[in-house]
């Protein structure tokens, strides 16, 4: 490296961790096999910047020694899963729960074909692929068939790269098309009847249970973010819902957001301090966490369709839309990112009571007086 070059960059207390001058982000500096590497931490926090360091540099060195073990011997695909999954879960940039997500999909896939994992890689041919594809199909959603192919592409993907074969016997397999689902949720009346069910139930967290299922149908928020919701974040006076999700990985899209509150959110956050008083600001809200046999329970008791903890979050989406608030700004309430094409392609289609009352509104000719 020119020293002029070697000059841009700001050596720091930590080994192997550099801060480049002009932008101010932080690189990984190390060498793999006596090749240098050099990489972007993406951030320009150096607490943040330490912790990834270590991830980074054992995801090159994974590799390395994943390259010069099967360069020159048998290569099965189950090595070859390995290597894929060494490199999912040294990614700083995934969460907890993709990483997980990730290594559910290599299970399924060794479920539905249990002699792949022990089959050298150079012997699984496109036939091969496209056989299992058709009973994997059979056995699982289309979301989770897109996945699998995906995943399974990965991992040859991974052979190619060592030299163990030279072509990707996955890369032809279609995807599948996934049906949007129409979603069925309770009516206003209907909802409010729910919510009593769970909460007279009779067991000893029915109260929880039915705060929670207030709380996510009146707020939006994901069911992971709930759990970290503290008193401090319900600020009363601006009427607005601080949602900061999980302590390291935020919330679902990595970012935080604000969320104006309804009445009704008000008034649930209002009752519940004053019976919680004597909680410091940084209490968690929620005291349960999970009530889906509840909700379960409750539906069945009074004739309505099961519905999920998500569902509450389409259900407050829903009733924002009936009630006149456009798509997009819906959209930052829940915390997409794109601008509410997701919202409308989720909400495009509204209750069918509420559509037929805005079709009596619809006039070619003047209004009848």
């Amino acid at each position: 490296m020119l020293k002029s070059d070697e000059s841009l960059w700001e050596r720091t207390a930590v080994q192997n961790l550099f801060r480049y001058r002009p932008s101010g982000t932080y690189f990984a500096r190390f060498k793999v096999g006596g090749k240098p590497i050099r990489q972007s931490l993406e951030t320009t926090v150096f607490s943040v910047a330490k912790q990834r360091l270590p991830d980074k540099m054992r995801e090159y060195r994974s590799l390395h020694e994943s390259i010069k073990s099967f360069a020159s011997g048998k290569m099965t695909v189950g090595d070859a899963a390995e290597v894929y999954l060494r490199k999912v879960r040294a990614n700083v940039s995934l969460k907890p729960r993709s990483k997980n997500y990730y290594a559910d999909m290599l299970d399924f896939i060794n479920r539905s074909w249990p002699a792949l994992k022990e089959t050298d890689v150079r012997k699984v041919s496109e036939r091969d692929c496209e056989n299992w594809l058709g009973r994997f199909q059979q056995q699982y959603a289309a979301s989770v068939v897109n996945n699998a192919i995906g995943t399974l592409r990965a991992v040859f993907q991974e052979a190619i790269s060592t030299g163990a074969r030279f072509n990707n016997p996955a890369a032809g397999l279609a995807r599948v098309k996934v049906r949007q689902k129409r979603l069925q949720l309770p009516s206003r009346e209907e909802f409010l009847r729910f919510v009593e069910e769970i909460r007279t139930a009779g067991a000893r967290q029915s109260k929880d249970c039915a705060n929670l299922v207030r709380f996510l149908a009146y707020s939006g928020v994901r069911l992971g973010e709930a759990k970290y919701v503290t008193w401090s974040d319900a600020n009363l006076a601006r009427h607005q819902l601080h949602v900061r999700g999980d302590p390291l990985t935020a919330t679902k899209n990595g970012e935080t957001r604000y969320v104006p509150m309804i009445p009704e959110l008000e008034q649930l956050i209002t009752e519940l301090r004053k019976d919680r008083s004597d909680e410091p600001p940084t209490s968690i809200v929620m005291r349960v966490f999970e009530c889906q046999k509840s909700m379960t329970h409750a539906a069945e008791k009074i004739g309505m369709k099961r519905i999920t903890h998500h569902d509450l979050r389409h259900l407050f989406a829903t009733i924002c839309i009936e009630s006149g608030v456009d798509i997009p700004t819906v959209s930052r309430w829940l915390g997409h990112k794109d601008g509410g094409a997701l919202c409308m392609k989720t909400y495009g289609h509204l209750r069918q009571d509420h559509s037929f009352a805005q079709a009596q509104r619809v006039r070619f000719g003047m209004a009848p007086a």
